[in-house]
């Protein structure tokens, strides 16, 4: 198992009140599952994100990736962690403008301390993986919605994490690109990514091997992948 959320609740203080967000939330994901988190806003899927993701900490309850508690580390842990085990791709593509597709492809490489040359190679592998290998010096304003969402998953991809995350990652997009989005998310995984999908949408939710509902910052677990005969 390579993800396994266990009792999590998340509470924020507001003024004299607590919120609760998430509630007894329990989550396990095998290596190269594809799950998809469903909800409407406000129902908590994206605080949890953030716990799986390593960038918040849950009021209570225990987290392990790839066998490891990762609650009881610092700030400067919890970065590792991320850097060599996650992998992001957001709604809003999060691209530096005035850095080529493949500038923004390697630098998470940047951060991991790898060498430009193999940075290179490896950045222009995972552009070439996601059909990008013409535009790699193109700058994201001369790139279509779709095409910036394929570098993102590039550059989420490029430093080979455990998981790859992804945050209503069709939000941005066309329907012609969604659909484009999600087979290439299909082939990932049929490679053996691990993906968990946060989305609002049915439809995308759909091609995801496992469907898992939040509403009111619970869960609760449907099967379902109209792709697969």
């Amino acid at each position: 198992m390579i993800l396994k959320l266990d009792h999590i609740y998340k509470d924020y203080i507001q003024g004299k009140m607590v919120v609760p967000v998430l509630k007894d939330v329990c989550l396990h994901v095998d290596e190269g599952e594809y799950v998809a988190i469903m909800g409407p806003s406000g129902s908590g899927k994206s605080t949890l994100m953030n716990i799986v993701g390593c960038l918040d900490r849950p009021t209570s309850g225990s987290y392990e990736l790839a066998g490891e508690n990762v609650l009881g580390r610092d700030d400067k842990d919890m970065a590792h962690i991320r850097l060599h085990n996650l992998g992001f791709v957001f709604q809003n593509f999060q691209l530096l403008p005035r850095q080529s597709a493949l500038e923004n492809v390697c630098l998470p490489l940047v951060y991991a301390g790898v060498k430009k040359k193999e940075r290179i190679q490896r950045g222009m592998e995972a552009l070439k993986r996601v059909g990008l290998e013409d535009r790699m010096y193109f700058k994201p304003t001369q790139l279509s919605g779709g095409q910036k969402q394929r570098v993102a998953i590039a550059r989420a991809m490029v430093n080979r994490p455990k998981i790859l995350l992804a945050d209503e990652p069709t939000g941005a997009l066309d329907s012609k690109s969604s659909i484009q989005l999600m087979e290439l998310f299909g082939e990932l995984n049929q490679e053996g990514v691990t993906i968990i999908m946060i989305t609002h949408a049915p439809e995308i939710a759909g091609y995801a091997k496992r469907v898992v509902d939040i509403f009111d910052g619970e869960l609760s677990e449907r099967g379902g992948n109209k792709n697969e005969d």
